[in-house]
Order: structure tokens, then C-alpha cells, then sequence
């Protein structure tokens, strides 16, 4: 059985990393690492099969980041499971460090896909399905997408491709927090029932509180039940979560906290 406080207490510790390291570097995308730390928590710490200490173990499960914008909370994730030190949490972004400001698997361990082009991680999660199939592997690769990123039209390629492959073994995500770069999704591109274009597209969908852990836990065991078609997992999130003065806020989208900022942004992550 899941340690549901351990695991909350993880995504907490990402949350801290995300605002000190990017404080630090003086640029980054804090909001939406922040909204999806409850699911890296998740996956890191109690669904996927991973050997930190063996980064390509051949029959690891596979994550793809295809919101890369959001790494520090990958890296964070990455880090508190021993692929590298905590402590390289404080070069992000600088110049020669293995940490950059989208994900680089030949720089960083743990990281499977080189992304930042948004609109191509599930594609590419695809392609890995596809490449296990061949080789009669039984690993998930699992794909986390930005709901503005769904705008992308090479989304709604892949997705037919993986209903078409029938690849039961990917599953989706996408982090609903209503908010991108330019404001709120329904204002950039309206009429956003997300589950029922994914349904259309030949998937099965699951929505959930992507801020309870037992219920991102429950959506991935449901998922994994699946047999026969691809999975996504709408999580209802809230862009910048866990700061008062960050949530719901599209300006923390790609903004960095200033010291007195991430001093306060800290002091309520500890719940002081």
C-alpha cells in the first residue's frame, strides 16, 4: 500500500526545489512545475519501475516530459531519487551545468527525451510504445503534455496513431491548469472538453484531482488496467500551486521569484 503522506511530503520537497532553483537562476517556468509536482511525486516515487542508480536499465519505464518548460520540477524529481545530487539543483540553467532549461537526456540522467518543442512528447512516447512492441518489452512510457500544449495540431496526430496502434502501454497526461504563456486557455483557443476529444480520438479518459495524490494513484492503476487502447489522465490542477501569490496566476508561467519572493513563496511550502 501506497505512504500517501511520504509521497505528499515529496511533492512538497520538488515544490521547494522548483522555487529555490529557479530564484537562483533568475529565469525558469515556475507556475506550471508547480502544478505538476503531485504527479511526479507519484510516478518517481511509487509507480514507475526505475533504477536510479542504473539510468538506462533497459526495462525501465520511460517518462517523457513534453512540456519541458517545466523541468525544474522534473529535476527536482529527479534529484530526491538519487539519478544525481540534490545540490545541482543550484546550477539550473547555468552555463555548462547538466541541468537546462528544458530537458536534455545526454546531459542529465534519468531524462529519456530530449524535449522543448511543444506538441511533440506524445509522438515520441509513441515511437518508444512502438519500439518495446517490437522488441517484447513490457515497460509503460508515460507522457505528461501542458492543456495548452493540446493546441498543438501533431497532439491530435499522435494521439490517432496511438489508437490506431492500439498501445495500451502509453499513458497520457495532461496538466489542466487552465493557463498558458498568453492567459487562460478557454480565452487563447475556447471549447476545450479535453476528455471528450481524446475519447473522439479513440482513447480511454480519466480525470482526477491532479492535487490528491490518492486519487493521481488511483487514475494510474485504472490506467494500467487498460488493455487495448491508450490511456490519457486529465488532471485538474491549479497553475503555481502550493503559493498564494503564484496561483492561478498566467504571469508566473515563465517568471522567476526574486529573493524576498521565493523567501515567502518557502515559507509557505513549510507551512509556516
Amino acid at each position: 500500500m501506497s505512504d500517501i503522506r511520504l509521497l505528499e511530503e515529496k511533492a512538497g520537497e520538488i515544490r521547494k526545489l522548483v522555487i529555490t532553483s529557479v530564484s537562483r537562476a533568475g529565469s525558469g517556468h515556475p507556475g506550471g512545475a508547480l502544478s505538476c509536482a503531485d504527479l511526479l511525486a507519484a510516478l518517481f516515487f511509487e509507480v514507475m519501475n526505475i533504477r536510479p542508480e542504473e539510468p538506462l536499465w533497459e526495462e525501465r519505464d520511460r517518462f517523457v516530459l513534453s512540456k519541458g518548460h517545466s523541468c525544474p520540477a522534473l529535476y527536482a524529481a529527479l534529484a530526491l531519487r538519487g539519478y544525481f545530487p540534490v545540490k545541482e539543483m543550484d546550477t539550473l540553467r547555468s552555463l555548462g551545468s547538466i541541468l537546462q532549461g528544458h530537458p536534455c537526456a545526454e546531459k542529465t540522467p534519468g531524462v529519456d527525451v530530449s524535449t522543448g518543442s511543444l506538441g511533440q512528447g506524445l509522438s515520441i512516447a509513441n515511437g518508444i510504445a512502438l519500439g518495446a512492441r517490437l522488441d517484447k518489452k513490457e515497460f509503460y512510457t508515460y507522457c505528461l503534455m501542458g492543456d495548452g500544449e493540446t493546441e498543438e495540431g501533431q497532439v491530435w496526430e499522435a494521439a490517432m496513431t496511438a489508437s490506431h496502434y492500439r498501445l495500451d502501454h502509453v499513458i497520457a497526461f495532461v496538466d489542466y491548469n487552465h493557463l498558458q504563456i498568453d492567459g487562460s486557455i478557454e480565452e487563447v483557443i475556447g471549447n476545450r472538453n479535453l476528455a471528450a476529444k481524446f475519447q473522439a480520438f479513440g482513447w480511454r479518459t480519466i480525470t482526477v484531482d491532479g492535487h490528491s495524490m490518492e486519487a493521481v494513484l488511483g487514475g494510474i492503476q485504472e490506467a494500467k488496467r487498460s488493455r487495448g487502447t491508450p490511456v490519457c489522465i486529465i488532471l485538474n490542477t491549479i497553475k503555481g500551486k502550493g503559493v498564494s501569490f503564484m496561483e492561478n496566476q498566467a504571469a508566473w508561467h515563465g517568471c522567476a521569484p526574486t529573493p524576498e519572493q521565493a523567501a515567502r513563496a518557502l515559507s509557505e511550502l513549510e507551512g509556516n
